[in-house]
């Protein structure tokens, strides 16, 4: 994982949640963390990683990911074993 990547691990898991994490940058995240995206219906992401899987919404037309999905990276990140 590289710095970025670093910072934007520290970004989900800030309080309080932000509201200007690029979608992006959380993709590249999962990429470093060898998760499985996979793509939906519409604007869904499928994602699974070391046995947990969820799916995401990409948000649109903005490039930032809201507080709420934010919150639910971070809880799937929790569950998957990964924290700052």
């Amino acid at each position: 994982m590289n710095t970025r990547q670093r910072r934007t691990l520290e970004r989900v898991f800030e309080q309080p949640t932000r509201s200007d994490v690029a979608w992006a940058d959380i993709k590249a995240l999962l990429k470093a963390l060898e998760a499985d995206i996979g793509e939906g219906a519409g604007s869904r992401v499928r994602v699974a990683l070391n046995g947990v899987r969820a799916v995401f919404h990409r948000p649109h037309p903005e490039k930032e990911t809201d507080r709420g999905a934010l919150v639910s990276v971070r809880r799937f990140l929790e569950n998957a074993g990964v924290t700052p």
